[in-house]
């Protein structure tokens, strides 16, 4: 699953602690979010799109 995470993390200058902290998970699960190594709960999905004021469609994209 393709997701726009990096960017949106990019554009408030946030570091991958900072976004994990925010999203109460570990920075290793922000990187593989981020990678694609890892797919995002459908809870942990809503938290990153109400955190970012987005719909959960426009930050991750089937592939």
């Amino acid at each position: 699953m393709k997701n726009r995470l990096r960017v949106l993390r990019a554009e408030r200058d946030w570091s991958q602690a900072d976004l994990a902290e925010r999203l109460q998970v570990s920075r290793q699960s922000v990187n593989a979010i981020e990678t694609g190594k890892y797919d995002p709960s459908l809870p942990l999905a809503f938290k990153i799109a109400r955190l970012f004021g987005q719909p959960i469609e426009a930050i991750f994209q089937d592939d």
